[in-house]
């Protein structure tokens, strides 16, 4: 929202962990707490009801959305977080990824025959590099999957902001302000729009967490959440339960 066309983003798919194995409760207090620190909602039974056998899988169908444009790989890598992280779906195997292509709004028959080619495997592969290419002063950041998962070492997460400045890398939890910061640094120009209301964000995101609304929006927590429950309250936007918290859509 704050730099509009002149940024433009390149997802790049970490693969978290080939193959998970039990016991999980060790991933289901991890989501927990960044749950906590994040405020974003979360519901970690999946580790419970139906645990996920590994994220190549998803990962590999960003790749497959990806050929059908960068909105495309946007829209369905969204619907993968929220699926996975909010609503508890199994989303590990073909069947259940084609699904979430179609209610993502991709060309389903196109997104089928793409997951299924090598092509993708081999971009996935190169994600896979340039992963491992990641700057060394950000290996104090380095995190262990859980044991049972491969043993692959991380950097989560992780930004590179290219541009006619060079290169400069975001890592961990920084605040917005330092990736702004790095943004600039790289070149980017910051568009000079205002901050939008909250439905114009809802209509131009889709489905938002508070604290999403509150950094596009850049509205605190109390007004934020005062201005949803008001649009609520009118039927102009609906909340949408999750165990630990609240997702908002237009209504």
């Amino acid at each position: 929202m704050e730099f509009g066309a002149d940024l433009s983003i390149t997802y790049v798919m970490g693969g978290l962990a080939r193959e998970y194995d039990p016991p999980h409760e060790q991933r289901l207090l991890h989501w927990l707490e960044c749950g906590d620190r994040s405020g974003m909602p979360v519901d970690p039974r999946l580790w419970t009801e139906g645990p996920i056998r590994s994220t190549y899988p998803a990962c590999m169908a960003v790749k497959a959305a990806a050929e059908q444009g960068p909105e495309a790989a946007e829209r369905y890598l969204r619907a993968l977080r929220e699926g996975l992280l909010c609503f508890r779906r199994k989303l590990d195997a073909k069947e259940a990824l084609v699904e979430e292509a179609r209610g993502a709004g991709l060309d389903v028959a196109r997104f089928r025959s793409d997951i299924e080619s090598h092509a993708i495997v081999e971009a996935f592969g190169a994600d896979l590099e340039s992963t491992r290419a990641i700057p060394p002063e950000a290996h104090e950041l380095e995190m262990v999957a859980p044991a049972g998962s491969g043993g692959e070492r991380l950097v989560l997460p992780s930004l590179a902001f290219e541009g006619e400045g060079g290169t400069r890398w975001i890592f961990g939890e920084a605040a917005y302000d330092d990736w702004r910061g790095a943004a600039l640094a790289a070149g980017g120009q910051a568009a000079g729009e205002p901050a939008p209301d909250v439905l114009t964000a809802l209509r131009r995101f889709g489905r938002m967490a508070g604290p999403e609304v509150e950094a596009v929006c850049d509205l605190p927590g109390p007004r934020a959440n005062a201005e949803l429950w008001r649009l609520a309250a009118e039927w102009r936007v609906t909340p949408v339960r999750v165990l630990t918290g609240v997702l908002w859509e237009p209504a």
